[in-house]
């Protein structure tokens, strides 16, 4: 096909990544066919379902399928019938009892797929993958696929916030194509028309660098987190208080304000991971002591967990049988994900020290139900701070932000608050009678 029209595209994999990819793309005016082994996955996305919270995608999904352009299905074989230019969007989570990454989803992914590419086609990686593996997956599909060498394969990472999804992939601040050939260019570019039609900077680069943009920008985000809670375990131990030292800090133009807010640290199923594994890899690589303080920027980050948990035992003299209200499950707000979540190991923490804890979140409560059903639960925010002799605040959903300490006042035992996001202002609820305590202010 000519090289600059619009081409079918197929997605591999409908989970996070994937069925947003899929459905943004769709509403953008693509052919599009979602593919995945899971067939309650496949039949919930076609029914209008999103098998998970994300803002503004339900109802893209509706408008997606109502189009005509956007389809399920479990067959590779139609998958390689149907698409010109193929997304690769499966999971790579840490590999059990070690921090490398698990690529047998990629490689079942690419071994299904391949056998299937009869013409000349593109298929691009967008998964999180330790460098080197796209010149290896190169090699498996020109093996496999009976189209050969006609098949190429670019790298294109992906940068999605949760809770911010859709606006990062419809509207991105930059797209990053790792291409082998202009051909794959053109192509890449012909499947991202709308979006590069918006002025959206883009980086042509080789495949081994594109795949190291995504661990490289998480990284550094994790670095940036640990640094502020680094200086906020100094200011706990000289009584300064970290919110004015990153206040300060956020005015330099040259730091700047975004991912310095100190607090309970990182989590879900990127940043942890994703530094883990490129500590991994380039210790492989004979090149670890390059990123040996990626180690650190991850101890430091678990360090904040157990420290909250100090606080909470510190302001109730002893956890054991006080009852907790616990704010948050999710690792961030605006998502149901609790993949690593710190607020979910703060509370079995203090359960494990025999603390009486109710946890509420406003999106996660199924998902921490299903994963942790030793914990307690409630039906919000209110309903768990009942009789409490510390509420802990541990995701920063806008609907704990938003309440009132008054309100609050009238149902805890105790006035106590444990702010582990630095998300409410002090000196209002100090003024209400409240005892107010955050890592990192005295």
């Amino acid at each position: 096909m000519n090289p600059t029209e619009s081409p079918r595209l197929t997605v591999i994999g409908t989970g996070y990544l994937g069925a947003t990819h899929a459905i943004c793309m769709a509403v953008l005016g693509f052919e599009v066919l979602g593919v995945d082994v899971d067939q309650r996955k496949v039949d919930r996305l076609a029914s209008g379902e999103v098998p998970f919270f994300e803002p503004g995608l339900p109802e893209l999904l509706t408008k997606a399928l109502e189009s005509g352009r956007l389809r399920f299905t479990t067959s590779f074989e139609e998958a390689g019938e149907f698409g010109d230019v193929h997304f690769l969007c499966v999971g790579t989570p840490q590999q059990p009892g070690s921090d490398a990454a698990d690529l047998s989803y990629v490689d079942a992914a690419v071994r299904a797929l391949a056998p299937n590419l009869t013409r000349r086609a593109l298929v691009v990686g967008k998964s999180t993958v330790p460098v080197g593996t796209a010149q290896r997956i190169t090699g498996v599909l020109h093996d496999l696929a009976p189209a050969g060498e006609d098949v190429e394969l670019a790298w294109n990472p992906e940068f999605l916030r949760e809770g911010f999804a859709v606006d990062d992939t419809m509207r991105p601040d930059r797209l990053v194509f790792g291409v082998a050939s202009d051909w794959a260019l053109e192509r890449l570019e012909a499947a991202f028309r709308p979006i590069l039609d918006l002025g959206t900077p883009v980086v042509r680069t080789d495949l081994a660098t594109a795949e190291l943009v995504k661990v490289a920008a998480n990284s550094f985000l994790a670095t940036k987190i640990s640094y502020i809670n680094a200086m906020a375990e100094v200011c706990e131990a000289v009584g300064a208080d970290i919110k004015h030292l990153a206040d300060s800090l956020a005015l330099d133009d040259r730091i700047g304000g975004k991912f310095l807010k100190p607090g309970l640290g990182f989590g879900g199923g990127c940043l942890p991971k994703d530094i883990r594994a490129f500590a991994h890899r380039a210790e492989e690589l004979g090149v670890g002591q390059a990123v040996s303080f990626l180690r650190e920027v991850d101890d430091i980050n678990r360090r904040r967990r157990a420290r909250t948990v100090d606080l909470v035992r510190e302001m109730l003299g002893g956890i054991s049988g006080k009852r907790i209200a616990a704010w948050g499950a999710a690792f961030k707000p605006n998502s149901d994900d609790i993949r690593d979540a710190p607020a979910l190991d703060v509370a079995r923490t203090m359960h494990g020290l025999g603390g009486h804890v109710r946890v509420f979140d406003p999106a996660a409560l199924d998902n921490a139900r299903r994963a942790f059903p030793e914990l307690r639960y409630g039906d919000s925010a209110l309903d768990v701070a009942r009789d409490a002799d510390v509420v802990v605040l541990l995701t920063e959903w806008s609907d704990f932000k938003e309440i009132d300490p008054e309100v609050l006042a009238q149902v805890v035992r105790h006035k106590r608050i444990v702010d582990g996001r630095h998300a409410l202002d002090a000196e209002r609820w100090r003024a209400a009678g409240w005892e107010y305590r955050a890592l990192g202010r005295s």
